[in-house]
């Protein structure tokens, strides 16, 4: 029986047709065109037979109830979609980036819908035509037959899955391939060039970062499409017969053309595949180093131009085969791509490597290394780094400091990573404020002299509120924001070990001069707050405690433009749903004018508006004067720094941008980060208003090409620098993140020659920090240094290296440096200093021997005087914490400081600092200040000028900013520092004690009830020095802090002496 295909059906039921004799087929096909994609009505055999109308028998109109349901429900629905996509527009309207919102969703859209339509149209026409195309006889084997079962069941479904099929694959191919890509299409058509060539191919590098991306995208999904489409065309031939497998393999010409037709376009697209990856090898991730190295440039490379040569002569033998009616020679071609790929992608390039390389790696490899060296240098900006070879001198002497004056007066004291809970201990005010885990590092300018600083925001703190507190009312629009900066001295400290702050209290007191204090947006701002509006002469945020005033309490009004309006009852209504709270629906504390506070986090703000940038997630507060105007009060502005990032830089190695940036601080992090890059810049500086948190971008590089792209994207969303004001670049600085990353390549690409950075012998690495448990990182460091070489000194973040590779050697071989000065000090609008980012790096000789940080730590927690000191410390209910052990190349070698804190063990802890530990060379110092055990280290005079003789931390503090939490000056009565018990550790543990208490004093001699007693006085001192602080009687408090440290002696010198 022979059967030819039709072009139109009618409707016949499928088991009407298969219980009919074998001689009536060719009736049954005039009769019965009906299969599962028939589109048309006109057959051979005539128009179709009308339908019989559907019964309305069974139907009822929907009642009252069920009709209002459902409008209450597609209501319900409008509103939930309402409330989260008008409310973005909402937002970003109101901080002026709405065109960043709406060429985002306009991208994506457009996107969706191009793809949506490609893969819609490539499947439905293939299922259409195939079913056009189709072959159906009388069944007459099992096959047959069951394949006829088949499509009885698909009938009923045939229309729905006509378009439900295409569009399914259509909706999941384009919005998870291809909308989310905008960002590779957008910067497609905005490509800018890098003026830069890659070796291998002579492109610019602008292709690789911009065009290649997208076009990668672009050539994946049309291979699914051609896929998906090539499917659903053999599934429809396969169910009508077009295709059988069964005893003889079948094609028809139509299912054979269809076939041909999608293997060519595949054929085509692996091809493009081929001579794509071409490219793509010059920025493959490689075990020695990244880009094409001598295999891939001498086999890979090549291998895949003739498979992509291969793959369209395949494509053209497919369509060659439509009208030979013959498979052999498409069969040939596949085969032969199939060999060539396994001989000449595989093999080939396994043998060159094998034969080739690998006995002369070092030579052959030299070339590409060179390579990869120069382009991972221009990609992490670390062309010009200014190496110094630096043979750092042990030997200490006196005076040997005195050059070094600008670098020692800036030595940090305040370990910002420490003192927060003495911040909040001295300046929180009330239980609802707190301040970061971790302070920033700054310097202002006051008086014309640079103050080193440690700041901290006030912000507004809800858990610190009573059960009975935590009402919506109180939480979302009585406290809504924090109250004022915290500032300290980061070079010296008050009297007793605390910070010597001057600027603090509330309302806020000090040197900074007037600035507006309340902190609307902060890093723990409350999820949403509901301010401003017409209060009617009666304002009802709660601004800050004061007790002259009548409720006890000052209160305020918004007044700036900082959130979306909530005046009108839609955005009431959006916002309810929003945030799933009815009370912003019928609160009387929402009126009109009132405005809606959320997203108030600094770093979400920023990648909401800039979706295309990595961010610092560590924002810093600076106090600035945002218009270079005197009259205007200051403003509290977040800064963050804004990173361009690409993976596709060719020859650049490739860096986790999240592990580099991981250190021991657990500071920060970034925000948005690829999983790898091979090319960074701190293109932007994010600025954050903390009281209106409007949001500026400015741009910080002007040359990098991706930024100007995505200025081209989004237009007008990045200010130029020149519009900064004087003193906003005065507080920007160095990103340490971007360091990280830089230091983490340095400590291999310091190393200029290939062959011996083949060998690896001279690879350095970053040291842990001996300071922390977790053995992570050692965090760089921001201090005022003046390297060799340098004029003056500036302000600058640094970090130490030691001797790489498997070795637990901690040997100190280099020191990196940046000059993080932004302010050139002309006081002129817009302009940087022009030594801002310079990168110096010291390199110590290879035999040298100088100590690396955790050397220096062991030496430090070996020392007998320093060990004896701390450990009766921690036996009298104290707690010893070592601070940051920093490291500066002064006095022709390397210094260590540490400051040494103590704090109680339980109950109130906040820790005070009371020592300083000091090395150079062999030399350790140990004593109450800096100074002092500088002396000790260099011959008794080091001649250096600290931070601590330079101001007096106690008459450095401004008026009423060292206050207590019960209101009591700390540093009042002048005693409360424990002055030092010699410069010199060992005499002072040698020598006698004077006090009338020492049993020695009588003529005793035990030593064992020398200790004892001294042990004895020093808890009665500790106890009594509490005790006087509680009261707040700080004249009994100094005077218990001199007997404490005068039984500290005794107890040193008695354990001295029983050996």
């Amino acid at each position: 029986m022979s059967t030819t295909p039709d072009d139109e059906s009618r409707d016949t039921s499928s088991d009407e047709s298969s219980s009919r004799p074998a001689g009536s087929s060719r009736q049954k096909r005039t009769e019965d065109r009906t299969g599962l994609f028939g589109l048309g009505r006109m057959g051979r055999g005539g128009i179709r037979p009308p339908r019989k109308p559907r019964g309305r028998t069974g139907g009822r109109r929907p009642g009252p109830l069920a009709l209002t349901i459902s409008i209450i429900a597609v209501i319900a629905v409008i509103i939930a979609i309402m409330s989260q996509v008008w409310t973005e527009v909402l937002w970003f309207s109101q901080i002026g980036y709405a065109r960043v919102l709406w060429t985002q969703w306009i991208a994506a859209i457009a996107l969706f819908l191009v793809g949506f339509a490609v893969m819609f149209g490539a499947v439905f026409a293939s299922m259409t035509t195939a079913y056009r195309a189709r072959e159906i006889g009388v069944p007459d084997d099992e096959a047959t037959r069951n394949l006829e079962v088949y499509r009885t069941v698909i009938e009923p479904l045939r229309r729905r899955l006509t378009w439900a099929v295409p569009a399914v694959l259509a909706l999941f191919g384009s919005a998870w391939q291809l909308a989310p890509s905008w960002r590779e299409v957008l910067l497609a058509f905005s490509s800018q060039s890098f003026g830069i060539k890659d070796p291998q191919f002579g492109i610019d590098i602008s292709f690789y970062v911009f065009v290649l991306p997208a076009v990668l995208t672009l050539v994946s999904f049309l291979s699914g499409v051609v896929l998906f489409s090539g499917v659903a065309s053999v599934v429809v031939h396969y169910l009508y017969g077009g295709i059988s497998v069964v005893r003889r393999p079948h094609f028809t010409k139509a299912a054979r053309i269809h076939l041909a037709v999608f293997l060519a376009l595949y054929a085509v697209i692996r091809a493009v595949g081929y001579w794509l990856g071409r490219y793509g090898a010059l920025y493959a991730s490689n075990s020695k180093f990244d880009g094409a190295n001598y295999t891939d440039v001498n086999a890979v490379i090549p291998a895949n131009a003739i498979l992509a040569a291969i793959g369209l002569a395949v494509a053209f033998l497919f369509v060659a085969s439509v009208r030979s009616s013959s498979w052999r020679l498409p069969i040939i071609g596949v085969v032969v791509m199939i060999v060539s790929s396994l001989v000449v992608g595989t093999a080939y390039p396994l043998v060159i490597q094998k034969f080739i390389v690998d006995p002369n790696a070092q030579r052959q490899e030299a070339e590409y290394i060179q390579r990869n060296i120069n382009a991972t240098k221009a990609a992490y900006g670390l062309e010009n780094v200014e190496t110094t070879n630096y043979d750092a001198t042990t030997t200490a002497t006196a005076g040997q400091l005195e050059k070094d004056a600008e670098s020692t007066a800036s030595i940090r004291l305040l370990d910002p990573g420490l003192v927060s809970p003495t911040f909040q201990q001295l300046q929180q005010n009330k239980q609802y404020y707190s301040f970061a885990d971790r302070l920033n590092v700054d310097r202002y300018k006051v008086d014309s002299t640079s103050r080193d600083t440690v700041i901290a925001v006030r912000e507004l703190n809800l858990s610190g509120l009573g059960q009975g507190q935590r009402t919506w009312v109180n939480e979302h629009t009585v406290y809504t924001h924090g109250y004022g900066v915290v500032n300290a001295y980061g070079n010296t400290v008050a009297s007793g070990g605390y910070p010597s702050f001057w600027e603090g209290g509330i309302p806020s007191k000090g040197d900074l001069g007037e600035y507006e204090p309340r902190i609307y947006f902060g890093q723990y701002s409350p999820s949403y707050s509901i301010v401003g509006g017409k209060d009617n002469g009666s304002p009802r945020e709660l601004d800050y405690p004061d007790d002259e005033s009548r409720t006890g309490q000052v209160n305020t009004t918004f007044t700036g433009n900082g959130g979306p309006s909530v005046s009108n009852p839609l955005n009431r209504v959006l916002y309810a749903a929003k945030f799933q709270e009815p009370n912003i629906l019928f609160s009387q504390e929402v009126r009109q004018g009132s405005q809606i506070l959320y997203d108030r986090d600094p770093a979400k703000r920023v990648s909401k508006v800039a979706p295309w940038l990595t961010l610092d997630n560590s924002p810093y507060p600076a106090v600035i004067d945002h218009d270079d105007n005197p009259a205007t009060p200051k403003r509290v502005m977040w800064i963050l720094d804004g990173y361009t990032t690409t993976n596709n830089y060719p020859y650049a190695q490739h860096e986790s941008l999240a592990r580099a940036t991981a250190t021991a601080d657990g500071q920060g992090g970034l925000l948005g980060a690829p999983e790898e890059s091979n090319y960074v810049r701190n293109s932007v500086k994010a600025v954050v208003d903390a009281y209106d948190g409007s949001v500026k971008l400015y741009q910080w590089d002007d040359k990098d090409p991706i930024l100007k792209a995505w200025q081209k994207v989004f237009p007008g969303s990045v200010t130029p620098m020149s519009q900064m004001s004087a003193d906003l670049i005065a507080h920007m600085r160095y990103p340490e993140d971007l360091f990280n990353v830089q230091r983490t390549i340095m400590a291999s690409y310091h190393v200029n020659d290939a062959a011996e950075f083949y060998s690896g012998g001279d690879f350095w690495k970053i040291p842990d920090d001996p300071t922390t448990p977790g053995q992570d990182q050692q965090a760089p460091y921001y201090l005022t240094l003046k390297m060799p070489g340098q004029e003056q000194a500036s302000f600058s973040l640094s970090s130490a290296y030691i001797i790489g590779g498997n070795t637990n050697r901690n040997v100190l071989t280099g020191f990196l440096a940046v000059d993080s000065e932004t302010s050139p000090g002309t006081g002129r609008k817009g302009e940087r200093s022009s030594s801002y980012g310079k990168l110096r790096l010291l390199e110590l000789p290879r035999s040298s021997n100088v100590s690396g940080p955790g050397q220096v730590q062991n030496i430090f927690d070996s020392n007998p005087a320093a060990s004896t000191t701390l450990n009766l410390l921690s036996q009298q209910g104290s707690q010893v914490i070592k601070g940051n052990l920093l490291t500066l190349p002064v006095g022709g070698g390397l210094l260590y400081v540490q400051p040494v804190y103590v704090q109680s063990s339980s109950g109130t802890q906040y820790p005070l600092l009371r020592k300083v530990l000091v090395s150079f060379g062999d030399n350790v110092g140990f004593a109450d200040t800096l100074s002092e055990a500088l002396d000790q280290v260099f011959g008794g005079n080091s001649g250096a000028t600290t931070g601590e003789q330079a101001v007096n931390g106690d008459a450095g503090a401004a008026n009423d900013t060292n206050e207590s939490t019960d209101g009591q000056d700390p540093t009042a009565g002048g005693g409360a520092a424990s002055p030092a018990p010699s410069s010199d550790p060992t005499a002072s543990a040698s020598a006698p004690a004077s006090a009338s208490t020492d049993p020695s004093a009588s003529g005793a001699s035990d030593p064992k009830a020398e200790l004892d007693q001294a042990l004895s006085d020093a808890q009665t001192a500790m106890s009594d020095s509490d005790t006087a602080r509680s009261k707040g009687d700080w004249a009994a408090y100094g005077e218990a802090q001199k007997r404490l440290n005068d039984a500290v002696n005794r107890a040193i010198a008695a354990q001295q002496k029983m050996g």
